[in-house]
């Protein structure tokens, strides 16, 4: 029998929210805790038992900014394999439910939260991979666009290329 020396970790799976305000800064979460440790990011974190990708993706925007959003598109899935972690990451676009509410206050998990310039965003230390997502979003949202997949059933839990003339 081979035991392996080095017991590759389960893979997990997270979600993350690009979040845009009014005037169209996105919004960064500083992670002060493994994986990626004091590096700049999107709201988000793991799904939990039980919860929906759209019901963890507005709990984690809640718990790490103290903001509510509104899950509008799938735009990325990725896998990432850092700091001793395995991630499925499902990255979605969300709007704020309320504008007035836009200032992000830094809870739980994280040591900042802050909306940023997509201008400055070479100004971050970024989690790898990131910034193309966040600029093709960016592109696609500043167009008018809902880019990626979009919920078909209205219910979270079916995303799917929209229809040619749209939903």
């Amino acid at each position: 029998m081979i035991i392996p020396i080095n017991n590759p970790p389960i893979p997990a799976i997270g979600v993350s929210d690009i979040v845009f305000n009014a005037q169209h800064n996105v919004l960064l979460i500083k992670r002060n805790q493994p994986p990626a440790f004091g590096l700049w990011s999107i709201p988000g974190g793991k799904l939990e038992a039980g919860e929906t990708l759209v019901e963890a993706c507005r709990r984690e925007v809640k718990e790490e900014t103290g903001m509510d959003v509104r899950v509008v598109s799938m735009v990325a899935v990725v896998e990432r394999r850092i700091d001793q972690f395995h991630y499925v990451i499902v990255d979605f676009l969300a709007e704020l439910e309320e504008a007035c509410s836009s200032i992000p206050v830094a809870q739980t998990d994280v040591s900042e939260a802050r909306w940023v310039s997509m201008q400055q965003l070479d100004d971050f230390e970024l989690v790898p991979g990131l910034q193309e997502i966040m600029v093709r979003t960016y592109d696609a949202y500043c167009r008018g666009e809902f880019p990626g997949f979009c919920d078909a059933s209205s219910v979270g839990s079916d995303f799917i290329l929209p229809a040619a003339g749209g939903f």
